[in-house]
């Protein structure tokens, strides 16, 4: 048996969710999602473990998630659906992430919604999962070992969503550079869809682009940002849903 840590993660907090989760099962191998040039083909066992992350960008699975999760094969390995996000709602992501894998002959046997900072508005959810969470996620995953152990066959998973799925259709606000940029290309290479030109990084595509934020976060000059007046209106908009603390979720 192997254990697999999956997570599409532009800002590192499925990613950090993720591994504190498989943490649990011991000694894990890390498969990044968001690189472009992944190169993991090898097919899973069925006796293997997999715990596969994805952000909920508007209820959704990021479609390039979806993309790169099809190029894998699963051979009926176990999988713990995880999904992060930034305190609003995760309504039909689980759900959608759970068809994905199981097309794709991963055996769903758990799922976890776990809060995270959000990755564009960082006052909502600020500094999550912090130590409350993290003891949470422990905790869920415990109980999860304890289904494996005591388990030889699984039923179908019931999580919440509804299909058809909700309609995504992006967000506006799209990261730009400043003067500050000093064109080392860094965002250009982590750009998970490849929006960012390698030639002129301070130029953004952005039709490709799907304001995943890496490239905010992982500038080392802090030369790229949003509109600052866009990202106060959609603040706004945000408060009534964002400001009461949500909690993590296990379904099992």
């Amino acid at each position: 048996m192997s254990v697999y840590a999956l997570y599409f993660s532009p800002t590192n907090s499925t990613k950090k969710i993720v591994k504190i989760i498989a943490n649990e099962f011991g000694s894990f191998q890390e498969i990044d999602l968001s690189n472009r040039t992944l190169g993991f083909n090898k097919p899973f066992d069925k006796d293997d473990i997999c715990i596969i992350g994805v952000p909920s960008y508007g209820g959704r699975v990021p479609s390039i998630a979806l993309e790169r999760i099809k190029g894998l094969e699963g051979n009926k390995a176990k999988v713990v659906l995880v999904v992060s996000y930034g305190n609003r709602a995760y309504e039909d992501t689980l759900k959608e992430l759970a068809e994905c894998v199981t097309n794709k002959g991963f055996c769903c046997i758990a799922g976890i919604a776990a809060i995270a900072e959000h990755s564009i508005m960082h006052q909502f959810a600020t500094g999550r999962p912090d130590e409350a969470d993290q003891k949470e996620l422990v905790q869920f995953s415990r109980k999860i070992l304890d289904k494996i152990k005591n388990t030889t066959a699984y039923d179908e998973l019931k999580l919440p969503g509804s299909y058809p799925y909700r309609e995504y259709k992006g967000v506006p606000l799209k990261p730009k550079a400043g003067k500050e940029c000093t064109s080392c290309g860094l965002c250009a290479k982590l750009c998970p869809v490849g929006a960012i030109s390698v030639q002129e990084p301070e130029k953004t595509n952005t039709k490709l682009c799907i304001s995943c934020m890496r490239c905010i976060h992982v500038c080392p000059n802090k030369a790229r940002k949003l509109n600052s007046i866009l990202l106060k209106v959609a603040s706004k908009k945000m408060e009534a849903s964002c400001e009461k603390r949500k909690e993590n979720e296990l379904f099992i």
